[in-house]
């Protein structure tokens, strides 16, 4: 009997093994890879190596070509699976990050406030002077920097323009979440608590840390980065390493766990500037609804997002060690953030492993 015990059990430890070994590998035991900051040297994992399925991935970059993509770029253990452009675009070539690029701001607001040059729970007229809106000294005093990172300034979102004659009361700071372009702001709080310009600033402290090219470009009120695709994909491969770069820490750990997590109670699906998905609401730009369930039901539900309009995205994935990027024009209808795209992307992207 004890025999007949025996053999079952080394039977199903076997089975087991044998499973598990079958399973695709993310490689999560695997040392982070970060590229060189200058040369276009860039190590890669096939699909063979992950084990994952060859046969989805013709379908993935057939809809990515069919939905207007120029780009497209997944990383694990921050090397490249697959890199990939579409319809005239090339690696040597810039594209706008859109909103996107807000993760950008956030992030650098963090470094200067880890530097002790400001604090995101003082006001914005600290470091603006006051009249910075049309709201009352009373009202205006409520907004702090952190307001300006959650997207609860309370500032009226009917307009996204920035001038302080635009910039008018609608509801306390801190009781309502609103996507406003007011974040912005945010640039120039770094820019005058570090006596630099904000490109110099930016450049310094994160830029060239991760070897990303591109330049910040002033379109109207919006400040918009445009770099080529793996330069997006280092900042999210930073991103996935929670801040450092090597053994190098750009963003400190406390920051970025405060901004890749839920901010404020009002959109549980946002942080600093970032999407978060996986949990239980979020709102959506231009809408004061609460939606249920993840922001991408198909989409892993660890993940957090840069997300900018005509689909500009990067979706950082801890618990797969992966970063996926996409660049290009609307997959779809003209979008500021979120789109269906998104959901049928992911179908695709979970048949690569699942």
């Amino acid at each position: 009997m004890t025999k007949t015990i025996y053999g079952l059990l080394t039977a199903l430890l076997f089975i087991s093994c044998s499973k598990d070994s079958a399973e695709p590998d993310t490689t999560t035991s695997e040392s982070m890879y970060f590229p060189p900051l200058t040369g276009t040297t860039w190590e890669t994992k096939s699909i063979a190596e992950l084990k994952w399925n060859q046969n989805a991935v013709q379908p993935l970059l057939d809809y990515l070509e069919l939905k207007h993509s120029k780009s497209f770029i997944i990383l694990v253990n921050g090397k490249i699976v697959l890199e990939n452009y579409f319809n005239n675009h090339t690696a040597t070539a810039n594209w706008y990050w859109a909103s996107a690029g807000k993760t950008l701001t956030s992030t650098v607001t963090g470094i200067a406030q880890q530097e002790g040059l400001l604090n995101i729970t003082n006001k914005v007229s600290q470091y603006l002077g006051t009249g910075w809106t049309s709201e009352t000294l009373a009202k205006e005093n409520l907004i702090n920097c952190k307001h300006l990172l959650t997207m609860t300034s309370g500032l009226d979102d009917a307009t996204d323009d920035v001038d302080p004659e635009d910039l008018i009361y609608k509801a306390d700071a801190g009781t309502r979440w609103a996507y406003h372009n007011v974040y912005v702001k945010l640039q120039d709080v770094v820019t005058k608590a570090s006596g630099q310009t904000w490109q110099n600033y930016f450049n310094t402290r994160l830029r060239d840390k991760i070897g990303m090219d591109g330049n910040w470009i002033q379109l109207g009120v919006n400040s918009v980065y445009a770099s080529t695709t793996r330069s997006m994909a280092r900042f999210g491969l930073l991103m996935l390493n929670k801040g450092k770069w090597e053994n190098n820490i750009i963003l400190n750990e406390a920051f970025f766990n405060e901004a890749t997590n839920t901010s404020q109670n009002i959109n549980l699906g946002y942080g600093y500037l970032w999407w978060l998905n996986g949990k239980a609401n979020y709102h959506l730009p231009q809408s004061q609804l609460t939606f249920q369930g993840s922001v991408i039901p198909t989409g892993p539900s660890d993940m957090f997002m840069a997300l900018g309009k005509n689909d500009q995205k990067i979706y950082v994935v801890p618990s797969k060690n992966m970063v996926v990027i996409r660049m290009g024009d609307a997959a779809d209808n003209v979008n500021l953030a979120l789109s269906d795209f998104d959901k049928t992307l992911w179908e695709k992207i979970n048949a690569l492993y699942q």
